[in-house]
């Protein structure tokens, strides 16, 4: 007897092959039948006009601590993601030294700040009762409804290694074969490889530039030729020039680094601007000249636009501008005075527009920013308006005019960027990019930055507008770019497609209304702290491992996710 039974269901199977109509049967977490179905089974649905899709993966995500307090890593889980990639950007929680217990809270402090997370939910919502990767990793085991794979933190494994020296210091050869015999502990728990950063956007706690920005090539290429020594392993990486365009350093850095591992390589997020014609070709230049050495660098990139909100009151992305840190870091009265003077004005401005604020002069704009969360009487009615018109109502000039709205909330007003890139030759642009077959989609930052941005409902926007808005791409290929596109990029072991025998991750969902909801703040962290959430629509049910875990936009309570760990859940996936 059959578990489930999906009757007259449109399958995608997640190839890129044409959809067709079929009943699925599941069995003990497997798909065990496609086609028509005479089985008996305990449960069955009727699903004409729906369609299903392997379930998600999301290749870019920070849950590392919220899986903790939120079993269903909610909102990705409601938008049909059933598989999450963690550990990214050089941050991981473990391995932590057990003779140093002040490093847990180093790391709190430390995510925080790098990655937006409430630091009431990291200390009251985590229980921080392991010491070695793979402590972590039996931590979240038989307690999770997604899939988890993890990659370990080159911070992490620094600190555990260095303490303190290593923010600014250098390992002796002593603490290199230290670090690098504590990556192969891990990946033996089951990490998945080796996250690290040199992103100068990346800061500590304290202000100080995180500990992996410290290593040098010989370090990075000790650790990744490790990770060549494992099954089933990958690299994530992250430079300065991400956020813009890489110099030939940082190309040839990754490229080495995917070569000597004989692993891929994945980065992100690849901005596409058709303002900035130059930065696909440059930024793809690494992938070409890593398949020439025997490498495989692959560019993630966000398929939406996904609006994250500023602030002049707290850290965010304004922050990263070039010479605005030192203004927006002093004390808020401080900081308003600096605000109000024209002279200051006009240099952070000059700062925002020049060239080395990169990726940054994006944010450049404040004509074209709209007021969200006001709190004071005299912004009263201004939520929702764009401030080019308010600053030519008042006859100001817009930063001026943002900065005195700012101003009057105590600089606590929430404030929207409208994208610089929402126009039809950017949409072109990125329809050709999707194309190439070292770019893939994701980068949604999941789990992080909770109440600037909500990345995690791509997958059921970009579906929306392939089914019903640009159209960019077909049906069939918009579900292969988010299930075994990522699945093949991770050798995921019988994920990433609806096929007999293979684990049952599955979304059901409705092509007539598939998308998501805007974000909207809630306070349902540990603590009461915020985050921005979003709602799925459209999405009937996900099953992850056979076992329904979402119906109708509402988690079921059934916690049947895996820890997928390296070797035994994931394959090798040479470059060799």
């Amino acid at each position: 007897m059959l578990d489930h039974v999906i009757k007259g269901v449109t399958v995608v199977d997640g190839t890129g092959a044409p959809a067709y109509t079929a009943d699925v049967g599941i069995l003990s977490g497997r798909i065990a039948v496609i086609g028509e179905v005479t089985q008996e089974a305990r449960t069955s649905e009727d699903a004409t006009g729906l369609l299903l899709a392997p379930g998600f993966v999301d290749p870019h995500t920070h849950y590392d601590a919220q899986l903790f307090w939120d079993p269903y890593a909610t909102p990705s889980l409601n938008h049909g993601v059933t598989t999450v990639a963690g550990g990214n950007c050089g941050f991981t929680l473990a391995p932590l030294n057990p003779a140093r217990p002040e490093d847990a809270d180093y790391t709190r402090r430390m995510m925080s700040k790098v990655e937006g997370m409430s630091l009431v939910a990291l200390e009251e919502g985590t229980p921080w009762s392991w010491h070695s990767f793979g402590e972590y990793l039996d931590a979240l085991e038989g307690r999770i409804a997604v899939n988890a794979g993890f990659m370990v933190g080159h911070c992490a494994l620094r600190r555990y290694v260095m303490g303190p020296e290593a923010i600014g210091g250098q390992p002796t050869g002593e603490q290199l074969a230290a670090m690098v015999a504590l990556l192969r502990d891990a990946m033996d728990a089951g990490a998945w490889g080796l996250s690290t950063t040199q992103s100068t956007s990346h800061s500590d706690g304290d202000g100080k530039p995180v500990a992996s920005r410290h290593a040098g090539p010989a370090e990075l290429l000790a650790l990744s030729r490790a990770v060549g020594e494992h099954e089933g392993t990958q690299i994530e990486a992250i430079v300065a020039g991400c956020l813009d365009q890489f110099s030939d350093a940082e190309i040839d850095l990754f490229v080495e680094m995917s070569a000597v591992a004989g692993r891929p390589l994945n980065w992100n997020v690849l901005t596409i601007d058709a303002a900035v014609p130059e930065r696909v070709p440059r930024q793809l230049l690494a992938s070409e000249q890593a398949r020439k050495a025997g490498g495989r660098v692959v560019a993630l990139t966000m398929p939406i636009l996904t609006p994250m909100n500023m602030s002049l009151g707290t850290f965010c992305a304004l922050n990263l501008i070039p010479g605005w840190g030192p203004i927006l870091g002093l004390p808020v009265p401080e900081r308003i005075e600096k605000l109000r003077d024209p002279d200051v004005r006009d240099g952070m401005l000059r700062r925002a527009r020049s060239k080395e604020a990169g990726v940054f002069r994006r944010l450049a704009n404040f004509g074209r920013y709209v007021i969200g969360d006001t709190y004071s009487e005299a912004n009263a009615g201004l939520t929702g308006r764009v401030v080019e018109d308010i600053a030519e109502e008042r006859g100001q000039e817009p930063f001026a005019c943002l900065v005195e709205i700012c101003a009057n909330d105590a600089l606590r007003t929430v404030l929207w960027p409208m994208p610089p890139d929402n126009d039809p030759a950017s949409w072109a642009l990125r329809a050709q990019t999707w194309r190439h077959e070292d770019v893939l989609l994701g980068g949604s930052d999941a789990g992080a930055h909770l109440d600037r941005m909500c990345g995690a409902p791509y997958t059921t926007r970009f579906l929306g507008d392939c089914l019903r808005g640009r159209k960019l791409v077909g049906l069939e290929q918009a579900v292969k770019m988010l299930t075994d596109d990522p699945a093949r990029l991770f050798g995921l072991r019988q994920r990433g497609r609806v096929r007999e025998g293979w684990h049952a991750d599955l979304v059901l969902f409705d092509p007539e209304r598939i998308d998501a909801g805007p974000a909207t703040l809630v306070h349902d962290l540990p603590g009461d702290s915020p985050r921005l959430d979003s709602r799925a629509l459209g999405v009937r049910a996900v099953w992850v491992n056979g076992v329904e875990v979402i119906r109708d936009d509402v988690v079921t309570g059934a916690v049947p996710g895996r820890v997928l760990r390296s070797g035994r859940d994931t394959a090798t996936v040479s470059t060799r």
